[in-house]
């Protein structure tokens, strides 16, 4: 089997290792974070409805002014407040935290501070 095919298949089994412990209610919805090397998103999820209540990433136009670099723990800052302002006014307090295959440091952790410094609660 190739290299590559296999580090998908981990990181397929990462993401839903974490991810079956998690289902977003509409009291509690998900917080759903995806980085690359480039860019982070996150969503909030209501998984009984299967919507999304409130999204935001460095590639939003009225966020760009705010971030020099998108890959960094400054815009993950960035993020983290402004999905916590997008939340709340969605009429969401707390969320789960569903951090998929990456790990809780870094960009990810960030984000979460900020989102807990907002007024979510994680």
């Amino acid at each position: 089997m190739k290299y590559s095919k296999v580090k998908n298949v981990q990181r397929w089994r990462r993401k839903n290792r974490v991810r079956k412990k998690l289902r977003g209610t509409a009291e509690r919805p998900r917080l759903s974070v995806n980085r690359s090397n480039k860019h982070l998103y996150c969503q909030v999820i209501d998984d009984e409805s299967g919507k999304t209540l409130a999204s935001a990433s460095t590639r939003d136009k009225d966020l760009r002014d705010q971030i020099t670099n998108c890959g960094n723990c400054d815009a993950a800052k960035v993020i983290g407040s402004a999905i916590a302002d997008r939340a709340k006014a969605a009429g969401v307090t707390s969320v789960k935290l569903d951090r998929g295959r990456f790990r809780y440091h870094g960009r990810v952790a960030e984000l979460a501070d900020a989102a807990r410094e907002g007024g979510l609660e994680l």
